[in-house]
């Protein structure tokens, strides 16, 4: 018994002391994906992280395993006027020709943290589930999607939509420092995930769309955006495969 307590004291200290490094993730220009569109000066490509060899090295945990499919796209908008994605009429297509929609910022931390409590992620680029649990701060990738506020000159800073790149997340000693992080992380998801970002004029960016793990397959992203300065709708297809 007094083994078990000295080993669950080390686990809490271990899991206090963890920290998280969210990686950057490089993209190509627009005109490099096969998929590459140019609608009246919006360019866009776009490729999915199926792969899980492929997700679990660009995000540093296994994000296949937390229940998330990743989708990159990559935007050069050359339009003259903001844009920005409308997410309740962007979807995935399997190859089954069923249509998923994008899951929400809270929907994507509560995958990641359930699967990090369970242990489903630990292991690979991830050496315990506090570190895992950390990641999700990883979701600040997410591209923007439709909120109505007009944030595209801090989403354009860095060149990428939503990005969280470089920021360590993590604490050490005290017992509220898990709840801190967690925080911390619920923070930075609502911030710079999937509401309200817009895409400036004459700005590149790249940003994820996370979608459900339970897709077997990902053949064509439709997405559609809505530019603000004309309030036109444009409807792209976007095979991935």
């Amino acid at each position: 018994m007094k083994k078990l307590v000295c080993l669950l004291i080390i686990a809490a200290h271990l899991s206090a002391c963890a920290t998280y490094e969210s990686r950057s993730v490089s993209f190509r220009p627009p005109q490099d994906y096969a998929n590459y569109q140019d609608s009246s000066g919006l360019m866009v490509g776009a490729e999915s992280f199926t792969d899980v060899k492929k997700a679990d090295e660009a995000f540093g945990f296994n994000i296949r395993a937390a229940g998330l499919i990743p989708v990159q796209v990559v935007i050069d908008n050359k339009t003259g006027q903001g844009v920005e994605v409308v997410s309740g009429q962007t979807f995935l297509i399997d190859d089954t020709n069923r249509y998923w929609k994008i899951l929400t910022n809270q929907e994507a931390i509560e995958r990641v943290q359930k699967a990090a409590v369970g242990g489903a992620i630990a292991g690979g680029a991830d050496k315990g589930a506090a570190r895992v649990a950390a990641a999700g701060a990883m979701m600040g990738l997410a591209i923007g999607i439709d909120s109505g506020r007009d944030v595209g000159s801090a989403v354009v800073k860095d060149g990428v939509l939503g990005g969280a790149g470089g920021t360590v997340i993590g604490g050490a000693g005290k017992a509220g420092d898990d709840q801190q992080r967690e925080a911390k992380i619920a923070y930075d998801v609502r911030e710079k995930g999937v509401e309200g970002k817009v895409m400036s004029a004459e700005a590149l960016a790249s940003g994820f769309i996370f979608f459900p793990g339970e897709i077997s397959s990902a053949k064509e992203l439709r997405l559609q955006v809505r530019f603000r300065g004309d309030g036109r709708l444009k409807t792209l297809n976007l095979k991935l495969k």
